[in-house]
């Protein structure tokens, strides 16, 4: 996966069903297990065994389910991701802004 780009790891039991609301320029990696991505309006099935990558190329919600435990990693793009801060403060009080990845609407189902 790019490491260029913020991101972040997760464990999914089996059957568990992770939700990306909008999947435009975000790629899903399955590091372990397997997953099935299901994209809104999209007849395709993406099955993604370890070592495999999806990226979204269009504005659509997308639920990744295990197949069986799993480990993705997901990674965001960057104008998707910024540090905010309330006023100026030190680093350590910044937190991510309504545009970043709490924002972006990235949680489990």
């Amino acid at each position: 996966m790019n490491t260029d780009l913020p991101r972040f790891e997760l464990d999914l039991p089996h059957r568990a069903i992770f939700t990306v609301p909008d999947t435009d320029g975000i790629a899903i990696e399955c590091e372990s297990g397997s997953v099935w991505v299901t994209l809104d309006d999209d007849p395709r099935d993406i099955v993604l065994a370890a070592g495999e990558r999806f990226t979204g190329t269009s504005h659509r919600r997308a639920l990744v389910s295990a197949l069986q435990d799993a480990r993705i990693a997901i990674a965001v793009p960057r104008p998707a991701l910024s540090l905010v801060a309330e006023r100026p403060v030190a680093p350590s009080r910044w937190r991510l802004g309504r545009v970043g990845a709490a924002g972006h609407g990235l949680s489990p189902a």
